[in-house]
């Protein structure tokens, strides 16, 4: 059963505007156990290396100061980081998360012109810093990367559940994905906004 999280983070999927370019994907990891929301392990675990950026992608995006950080590192979360599989895994869920936005006719308008390899690139990215990963997010800041796009509650509420789908394909266990989407859910603030004239 998929759950809505209504106010989360059509941001991280849309949010990817520095040029970067995204190297063939890693071969998708095995799906991770489903537990139960009691069983999640917190244990220390060790980060995945950074992997090299390219030349083009080495400078970070400008970013609005007065927007809020897009990808605020929780080391607490590294264990939780594991159980979706670390970098590898991370690249195999934006894999399948861009098939899920791309044949959702409901986020289908804001993907199928996108620079999607970008977009993914950005969002392994950002999740990765979130999750107490050793990575670094390039890309720009919400407020920014959405600004006259008109995303709207519902576009966020239908991004949300194919985040869901995608997560649940790759068997990231039930509480790892609360976890995850309890990070993002403030970025709501800034990416929902009128779409420009």
């Amino acid at each position: 059963m998929t759950r809505s999280f209504p106010r989360l983070l059509l941001a991280l999927a849309l949010a990817a505007t520095s040029p970067m370019v995204f190297a063939q994907a890693a071969p998708a990891t095995p799906a991770v156990p489903t537990e139960s929301a009691d069983d999640l392990d917190l244990e220390d675990a060790a980060p995945a290396p950074a992997p090299a950026m390219p030349a083009d992608a080495a400078a970070p995006a400008v970013r609005d100061p007065s927007a809020a950080n897009p990808a605020p590192a929780n080391p607490a979360l590294l264990p939780v980081f594991k159980q979706f599989g670390g970098r590898e895994g991370l690249v195999a869920l934006m894999d399948e998360f861009m098939v899920q936005l791309l044949a959702d006719p409901r986020t289908r308008p804001f993907f199928a012109e996108a620079d999607q390899a970008r977009i993914k690139a950005h969002l392994v990215e950002q999740f990765c810093v979130i999750l107490g990963g050793d990575c670094s997010y390039t890309g720009r800041d919400m407020k920014s990367a959405h600004a006259g796009m008109g995303v709207d509650r519902a576009a966020f509420n239908a991004l949300v559940e194919d985040l869901q789908v995608a997560m649940g394909k790759r068997g990231v266990p039930f509480r790892a994905q609360n976890k995850l989407l309890a990070e993002l859910a403030p970025m709501h603030r800034e990416i929902e906004g009128p779409k420009a004239p």
